[in-house]
């Protein structure tokens, strides 16, 4: 039998590839002989470079750039095992995570490391490109990217704007003369699964805005600068940012991709599932595992779990869940997705135990899964 185990990470706890090592473990305490496919995934936010080099045996290149506030941190990003394409993960360089709260600063920090990232993947003759945009710290629309790879933004007076946001209340001009012409060859492929405008009540600002350091009484600012950056877009290239879907993304950064790198915008998972080839993988296989930290409702919109489902249904491959909690409210409307599912938190086992030793208790939820699969099949 061929089992393939393909989880998210359990957020706060474990990687998606340690969640896929408990989940194999649990598997082989039952039956040694079963052959396991681990095939990690995630959703287009934090971790899916990981995941997608760790499914496709690729390699980790590391390089020096700048964090969100133009420190000099060391970041990578990865190369999938086709040693073609490159996955570049923006919370590496730009992420918030490289921030503690107090050094939240909207106005100040810059998507400039992960355009340092692309660059340097373009030295080493990378022309494919997937890009992961979750997880970010700034709203800067992507200029900092951007001018790491050669853009330059303008005064009326032909002079550069200053780095920050509040600058591009004074652009005039984009002149795409020093502009990488390596781009031209490249295609960007935009790892995206919120569909946000760039500017307005559900733009970039208003809503991803807060988490990032922007006060309620910033907004309306924040906003403005922004929408500059969009009527000039608009006004030299005839391309309209503002209300276009997926253009707020990562605070703007969905926006500077579209319009300079013409990047493509694509569910997450769908991405991964692509890269990972899980269709092939599932040709064969008695059943196919996987999980996240939470599943409920809002797993149905596009998270990890749910695109794993559809593609293991075209199949004809059971899927099993197993998360870390689960609300049994939720359950009703999860079975219709998923043929069995669990989580690592019930009667016996509490949130706290649960997060305490995570891959103990997935291996043993794993091995009773597996354990009434063989005794009774898929119900």
């Amino acid at each position: 039998m061929k089992v393939i185990i393909s989880p998210d990470s359990y957020k706060g706890t474990l990687s998606a590839i340690e969640v896929a090592n408990a989940m194999r473990a649990g598997i082989k305490d039952v039956d040694q002989s079963v052959e396991t496919v681990i095939l990690p995934v995630a959703d287009g936010g934090e971790g899916t470079l990981e995941s997608l080099v760790a499914s496709t045996d690729g390699q980790f290149i590391s390089e020096y750039v700048l964090d969100p506030l133009g420190r000099e941190i060391k970041a990578r990003y990865g190369v999938l095992g086709d040693n073609e394409t490159c996955v570049i993960e923006m919370a590496q360089a730009s992420g918030i995570m490289l921030l503690q709260d107090s050094e939240k600063n909207p106005e100040l920090a810059s998507t400039y490391g992960t355009g340092q990232l692309i660059k340097a993947a373009l030295d080493k003759g990378f022309r494919k490109f997937i890009i992961g945009i979750g997880g970010s710290a700034t709203n800067d629309a992507g200029i900092g990217m951007l001018k790491a790879l050669g853009l330059q933004l303008k005064k009326e007076d032909r002079t550069l704007i200053a780095d920050s946001v509040s600058a591009l209340l004074d652009l005039a001009a984009i002149d795409v003369s020093q502009f990488d012409a390596r781009l031209n060859e490249a295609q960007f492929v935009i790892a995206c699964d919120v569909d946000n405008p760039l500017i307005g009540e559900q733009g970039a600002t208003a809503i991803f805005g807060p988490q990032k350091g922007v006060k309620e009484h910033q907004i309306a600012y924040f906003d403005s600068c922004l929408k500059q950056f969009a009527d000039i877009v608009e006004k030299q290239f005839d391309i309209r940012l503002h209300d276009y879907k997926g253009a707020g993304a990562a605070g703007g950064m969905g926006a500077a991709l579209l319009a300079f790198l013409n990047g493509s915008f694509h569910a997450g998972i769908d991405i991964v599932i692509e890269a990972v080839q899980l269709k092939r993988h599932l040709e064969g296989a008695g059943f196919i595992i996987t999980g996240e930290g939470k599943s409920d409702r809002q797993t149905l919109h596009g998270k990890a779990p749910l695109g794993i489902a559809k593609a293991a249904k075209l199949a004809n491959v059971h899927t099993f869940l197993l998360s870390g909690v689960i609300d049994e409210n939720d359950k009703p409307e999860l079975l219709k997705y998923f043929t069995v599912v669990e989580s690592l938190v019930d009667e016996n086992i509490s949130v706290q135990q649960a997060m305490q030793e995570p891959y103990y208790f997935i291996r043993m939820k794993t091995k009773k899964m597996f354990e009434n699969y063989i005794q009774n099949g898929p119900r």
